[in-house]
This record gives C-alpha cells, sequence and structure tokens, in this order.
C-alpha cells in the first residue's frame, strides 16, 4: 500500500521527506515479499473481463504448424530461464506475475506485452495467468491463458511410427515436447514392449496396446535415469515384465526381485522381432543399448541425433573423465561397429535437435558418423569436448535417482514436480552436429 493522506496534519518538507522514504520501503518490501509468494497460495481478486483457456495440445499444434505465437511468462525469472516454451516462431516474454498486482500496473510493464497481436498467458499451474490474462484484457489487450500452466505443458506426450525402421513389426517413438524425454513402444505378432517409460504415462502405454489390439509384455529400462522417475515399478504391477540392466542394478536397485535382470548379449522375442541387450556404459556403469531386430538401437542417454552422453551424473566430477573415456570405448567398439544403415534414436532431444522427415528424433548411424565430429575423434580429444561444455545437471537429479534405486518413494505429484524442466543429460545444450 501506498500513503495518500499525511500521517500528520503538519506540512513542512520534513513530513515530505519521511512519506517517500516509507513509501519507497513499503514498495521495496512489497516486491520482495511478492516475490517469495507461492502464486498458488495467492486469493486473486476476479478481473471484470473473462479470458478463454487454451489447452496445452492446441497451443503444441499452433507451434508445430509454424504460426506466429506470443507467449507471456508471468513465472519468476529464474524458472523462465531454465525452461520455458520456445519454438522458431514463437516470440516469448517474461515478466513475473507479481507486476500485475497492483490496480494501478506500471506502463514499463505493459510496454513488455505485444499490444497488436494475440498473446497467450502462461504461469506454472494456471492460477496467476487466469488472473494476469483478465487484467489484460480489462486494459484491451487480446490474450488467452495457458490451462493447467507449464504443468499442462509438461503433460503432453506424443507419438510418431518410425517410418524408416526396417525390422519386423511397428516401431513408435514417444515424445515430451516440455523436456525431451522419449521412448518407443514396439509391436508385432500380437505384442508390444516400450523402452524407457515414464511414470507418469503407465497408463497411457497400457491403454496404447489395448487400442492397437496387443498385449504389453515387456517394459526396458535403459539405465537408472537422472531426469524422470522410471514407470518400469508401475508397468511390472500391471503384470508387464519389467526389464533392467543387472549393470544397472548394481548399483544398488533395491526392487530386484520385482525385475529381470538381462545381461549383454541376452535377447528376448516380441512377435518375429528381437530386442538384443548392448552394453554401453559411459553415461553411468550401467547404460545399456538395446538393439531392435538389428534394425534399430534404443541408445538410451548414451548417444542422441545431436549430441553425446554427459559423464559426471553418477561418477561426479572427478570420475567424470574416465567415464568419457568408457563412453568414448562404447561407441566405437558397440555401437560405430554396427552396420551404417542402422537406426539410431536415443532417450532425449534437445532444443537444438533436428527431427528426420517422419518427425521422429532418429537417424542413421552413417548419417550420424558424417555429421558429428564427436564420433571420429580420437579419444583424448573426445574426452577434453564431452569435458569442455557441460550444462547444469538436472533438477532434483539426486531425488530422482535415489527414487529409480528405489531407496526413496514418493507419491504421483511429487515424482510428476521432480522431473520438471529440460534433460540436460547431453554433454552440451548445443548441436554436436553439422549440417
Amino acid at each position: 500500500m501506498r500513503f495518500r493522506e499525511p500521517i500528520t496534519r503538519r506540512s513542512g518538507q520534513l513530513y515530505c521527506i519521511m512519506r517517500e522514504f516509507l513509501n519507497e520501503r513499503l514498495s521495496r518490501f512489497g516486491e520482495y515479499s511478492r516475490t517469495r509468494m507461492d502464486p498458488d497460495e495467492i486469493d486473486f481478486p476476479t478481473p471484470d473481463s473473462e479470458v478463454e483457456s487454451v489447452a496445452p495440445r492446441t497451443l503444441k499444434r499452433r507451434i508445430d504448424r509454424g504460426e506466429d505465437v506470443a507467449v507471456l511468462d508471468t513465472r519468476m525469472s529464474g524458472d523462465y530461464e531454465e525452461w520455458r516454451i520456445d519454438g522458431e516462431a514463437v516470440e516469448s516474454t517474461n515478466v513475473p506475475y507479481f507486476h500485475f498486482l497492483d490496480e494501478e500496473i506500471d506502463e514499463d510493464v505493459l510496454a513488455r506485452v505485444p499490444e497488436d497481436e494475440h498473446v497467450t498467458v502462461l504461469c506454472a499451474k494456471g492460477g496467476a495467468s487466469e488472473y494476469v490474462a483478465g487484467a489484460l484484457a480489462d486494459r484491451g489487450y487480446d490474450v488467452d491463458h495457458l490451462e493447467d500452466g507449464m504443468n499442462g505443458w509438461a503433460s503432453i506426450y506424443e507419438s510418431r511410427e518410425v517410418t524408416e525402421y526396417a525390422g519386423s513389426g511397428t516401431l513408435l517413438q514417444y515424445q515430451r515436447p516440455s523436456s525431451g524425454c522419449l521412448g518407443y513402444l514396439l509391436h508385432d505378432g500380437g505384442e508390444a514392449a516400450v523402452i524407457d517409460p515414464l511414470r507418469a504415462f503407465a497408463d497411457r502405454y497400457l491403454d496404447d496396446a489395448d487400442e492397437l489390439g496387443v498385449e504389453l509384455a515387456y517394459a526396458f529400462d535403459t539405465h537408472i535415469h537422472a531426469d524422470h522417475v522410471s514407470g518400469l515399478r508401475e508397468l511390472a504391477d500391471e503384470g508387464v515384465e519389467a526389464v533392467l540392466p543387472a549393470a544397472a542394478a548394481d548399483r544398488g536397485v533395491t526392487y530386484t526381485d520385482d525385475v529381470t535382470l538381462t545381461e549383454d548379449g541376452e535377447s528376448v522375442a516380441v512377435g518375429d522381432a528381437t530386442i538384443e541387450t548392448v552394453s554401453t556404459p559411459g553415461h553411468t556403469t550401467g547404460m545399456t543399448s538395446y538393439l531392435v531386430d538389428e534394425s534399430f538401437l534404443a541408445t538410451g542417454d548414451g548417444l542422441f541425433v545431436e549430441s553425446v552422453a554427459r559423464p559426471d551424473l553418477e561418477a561426479g566430477d572427478e570420475g567424470a573423465p574416465d567415464a568419457a573415456r568408457q563412453l568414448y570405448d562404447s561407441l566405437h567398439e558397440r555401437v560405430l561397429t554396427l552396420d551404417d544403415d542402422t537406426l539410431v534414436g536415443g532417450a532425449h532431444a534437445s532444443e537444438s535437435a533436428e527431427p528426420a522427415e517422419d518427425g521422429t528424433y532418429t537417424a542413421t548411424i552413417g548419417a550420424l558418423r558424417s555429421r558429428m565430429d564427436a564420433l571420429s575423434m580420437d579419444e583424448e580429444s573426445f574426452v577434453e569436448l564431452v569435458l569442455s561444455d557441460m550444462p547444469p545437471r538436472p533438477a532434483n537429479y539426486e531425488e530422482i535417482i535415489a527414487t529409480n534405486l528405489g531407496r526413496e518413494s514418493v507419491d504421483d505429484e511429487e515424482a510428476f514436480r521432480l522431473e520438471l524442466g529440460p534433460n540436460n543429460c547431453a554433454t552440451s545444450q548445443n548441436a554436436l552436429t553439422s549440417d
């Protein structure tokens, strides 16, 4: 609040000085406190104007079509810098919600909001953005707000067929655009298997299998993930055979009695297709790829279409150089020895990744070898490159690892919260590939 009337009736210079001093302090305190308020705990006033909400998938389709999209992100600047909605045609502006709480919104704040185009306002969960959008609509702006905010954005999970897959059956790639997480569903002969399932979408895999008229027989993890909570145990509870690399279990997994442990070279049949275990340590000691019918290699976090794995999430900074050398050996002895036309798909794709013509983040080994210099470097140059520009570690990665090991237990809501944000499992936020 601000003082609009004299504290006393006494006039004079002293009063004016004191009034301005107190107003300044109150203003600073207001901003200080607002930045620390949880917007979900604020009882926002009701603006005069009602605004429509836009479903996250609707906004995603607009972005995918290349439409011009203006976004006003009202989260705190730190959250915005770490993770936001982006795209070639996306104009994103960050103005934290508390700037819109005053009845008289500062003109400098309003000047940052696009006036001549439609604006989608968003926040973390949808409450603050609905209020801000209404306040802007009261002032004549053309706005809507994102339903459920960034939580809604994180709930988008799409599937695309990998059309270049040449093995038996059909291969789908799951994509979570909010984090870049990727997974795979292979189905053939009435059976299906999922690779790198997410706990948040465990029901989705079962529903998709039902819709395809097949039984979800297997669920595979490539390693102990650090960026998302695995859905392996949830699917096991539904009767799916959960498969975990034995080398990953050696990190101290507590639920080995509930899963099948697989060793290097072992394989299972899914219809007429086979899924073979290929040990590819480096990112972690238990990092494992799966060769699907000798046609597609699910590389987990070992190799991506735009980069290679970071080596420090298990080994830490001290152990990262040795892990990077292990990764080099895995790539050169296990991955690059496969036929050049073998298709590769990782467990993630960053913002710098370019999709293939079918919309999936896949590429042949030959294509990756030709456009990623890291794959033709000598060992020491490779290690130096991998260690030179690693991004921040994934948010909450220690808690996520502990959860995936079975050492900690979290409910579905907490699991979803832990994995919000970018995955940052690649060695660089920038692509290592060249066009």
